[in-house]
């Protein structure tokens, strides 16, 4: 049973980071994922790169 599971990627996603948020932070996320049909990494990856190509200008 040595194959991988899951869809083959160029980029794989392979580190995991752990943060700390309120429950009203928390609470935005859920609703901002909910909203945008999104997943919760997903809407925070967003978030990464608004920022960073504000930055970047």
């Amino acid at each position: 049973m040595g194959t991988k599971l899951g869809r083959p990627t160029d980029n794989p996603r392979v580190v995991q980071t752990r943060i700390r948020m309120s429950i009203d932070e928390s609470n935005m996320l859920i609703e901002c994922a909910k909203k945008l049909q999104m997943t919760k990494t997903d809407v925070v990856i967003m978030g990464i790169k608004k920022v960073y190509a504000e930055i970047t200008k």
